[in-house]
């Protein structure tokens, strides 16, 4: 934003602890800097890299990468956890959908995920309208640099439109004063069009791939703009019904995705280890580092709750666990296929013993996936049975903090081995050097598979729904060799019938390949399900987790976060609240 002094916060600055009652129109962060003394090209590219600092700056509380408690908790894959109920009770309202006030007091992570969101969209922007000014003679990389910084304020607006919808689209012309003034009351597809142009100006500016690993390239763009137009494609109306699905949005996704160049990783595990960042699977990601001169690192403490609780290897919490139902979905028939219709009519791994583990039942298979993304009683965790031969790291049910409330399944991709160089603890809370993908290729090829489908060509997309399945058949090493017992069973499809059964397919294996890694909430908003896939799943959950007795999805409302009423309060009513807030 343009104005005759301009605030931007340090390239390192806290992650942690940062207030949240300053709205994001008014945040004045560390160090004062006008247009007129950082209007050269070597300044300039350090507004970039604090830019890219921006889209990272993780909170817990107020997460930019990791959606475990948007999108994950929020649906089916996972319950909250921790130390009861009332432990981070904002979270426990989400999963419930009690969040029916724009002011809640105690919500935490939605008005600061905006305000978070909102900060990395201001540096963007400064360093846009710096750079803007700087005559091209004097910055050779002056397109470059304004593609990528183009490319971040559109993933930023990106993120915070799949959690509020309506929002203000913030760009470096506007004055502090004009973009106070900016309405969140925009035509939807107007909305989509607007994050478009500039990931539209990224993929038209941008190297196909960049020197510097984490830059924005021209594939990022590519891919984006292939999710970009997935979404749109759904319309959707004033109450969040999908009303119709636009044919011309499909094609352009397929186009896109053909585009992308990227491979998947040989092995499923590879994109949640430590060692693999920015492999060949990666397309975009969050950058972080440790052992870099900073006092922590500059890690990721976004998950730092998650860890699994009283191992004495972790530290705390032992939130975001998985559902009985997440399990359940794992499970394969003879032909090593999912049991779309029927998966939730036999709970697994429901029974513990005296050793804390719970034995798979006779007969049963099921997708290796399973012993990659979630914590079982009895199976190693994380392809590993020791550390260092001093801990023992197989999954047992003392992990579980609050089993009664919560059962005893864990999550796993999110976490590390706690002898990993890349992984460092403050207090309780775990943080990692690990990348956070937020765009790998397993997703671009299952955006194409689902516009092929959607336009009545599923035979073309079951050869794609069978890649990703093929590379889960070879990712079974890891855990067998940790001591798992090999219960793996996972076959490819040799027909799609018709299109429901191809579109169950689809939506299954996206479930399954991206299984809490906070995808599945916007996955069933997109799709016009989540009010009676959520409903369903509640009704039989809560007869195994009682907690979830009172919750209820209420439709045309819960599918959208509230805006912040501080924001609305702050622009004079300028902001229009969601419906049902």
């Amino acid at each position: 934003m343009k104005s005759n002094k301009i605030y931007i916060l340090g390239m390192l600055a806290s992650f942690l602890l940062v207030s949240c009652g300053e709205d994001f129109l008014e945040y004045e962060p560390e160090g004062v800097l006008s247009n007129e003394n950082v209007a050269t090209a070597e300044n300039a590219e350090s507004l970039v890299v604090a830019a890219y600092a921006g889209i990272a700056n993780d909170d817990m509380v107020g997460p930019l990468t990791h959606m475990w408690a948007f999108g994950s908790v929020r649906s089916d894959d996972a319950y909250k956890g921790g130390g009861g109920r009332g432990d981070v009770d904002i979270v426990d309202r989400y999963e419930q959908y009690n969040l029916t006030v724009a002011d809640d007091p105690l919500d935490w992570f939605g008005p600061r995920t905006w305000t978070n969101y909102y900060k990395a969209i201001s540096r963007a922007n400064f360093a846009l309208s710096v750079i803007n000014d700087i005559p091209e003679g004097e910055y050779a990389d002056k397109t470059l640099r304004q593609a990528e910084l183009r490319f971040l304020r559109a993933h930023s607006h990106f993120i915070l439109k799949l959690l509020f919808k309506k929002i203000p689209y913030i760009t470096e012309e506007l004055t502090q004063e004009e973009a106070a003034e900016v309405s969140n009351d925009i035509d939807n597809d107007a909305l989509w069009n607007m994050i478009a142009e500039d990931f539209l100006f990224a993929y038209n500016n941008l190297p196909q791939s960049q020197d510097q690993v984490g830059r924005a390239d021209k594939n990022a763009a590519t891919a984006y703009l292939a999710k970009l137009r997935l979404y749109q494609a759904y319309e959707q109306n004033d109450d969040h019904q999908v009303t119709a699905i636009n044919p011309a949005r499909l094609q352009e996704v397929i186009d896109f995705a053909d585009e992308v160049t990227a491979s998947l990783e040989p092995d499923f595990g590879n994109n949640y280890l430590d060692g693999f960042d920015n492999g060949p699977e990666s397309i975009w990601a969050a950058q972080f580092s440790i052992n870099d001169g900073t006092t922590v690192g500059r890690v990721s403490f976004v998950t730092g709750l998650n860890s699994p609780h009283g191992t004495g290897l972790y530290g705390c919490c032992g939130f975001h666990l998985a559902s009985q139902n997440m399990v359940n979905a794992f499970k394969t028939d003879a032909d090593g296929l999912p049991l779309v219709d029927s998966f939730n009519d036999v709970d697994i791994f429901s029974t513990v013993n005296t050793d804390g583990e719970t034995p798979p039942d006779a007969g049963l298979t099921v997708d290796p996936r399973l012993d990659h993304t979630i914590g079982i009683p009895g199976r190693p965790f994380k392809y590993r049975n020791t550390v260092n031969e001093t801990g023992d790291m197989v999954y047992n049910f003392s992990w579980a903090r609050d089993p009664g409330v919560y059962g005893y399944f864990g999550n796993m991709k999110e976490q590390q081995a706690p002898d990993c160089s890349c992984y460092v603890k403050e207090g309780p809370f775990v943080g990692t050097s690990k990348n956070m993908d937020f765009i790998r290729y397993a997703d671009v090829l299952l955006f194409k598979a689902e516009a092929l489908i959607q336009l009545d060509r599923w035979d073309e997309a079951m050869p794609i729904i069978n890649q990703i399945r093929t590379r889960a058949a070879a990712s079974v090493q890891r855990p067998i060799d940790a001591g798992a017992t090999d219960i793996y069973n996972i076959g490819t499809y040799t027909s799609f019938p018709d299109k429901e059964f191809a579109l169950k397919a689809l939506k299954f294996e996206r479930r399954l390949e991206f299984a809490m890694e906070g995808h599945r909430w916007f996955d069933l908003v997109r799709w016009g399900e989540a009010a009676e896939v959520l409903n369903a799943y509640l009704t039989e959950e809560s007869t195994k987790r009682d907690f979830l007795s009172n919750a209820l999805f209420t439709a045309g409302r819960d599918e959208y976060y509230p805006i912040p009423q501080r924001e609305i309060d702050f622009t004079g009513g300028v902001y229009k609240q969601n419906p049902k807030y």
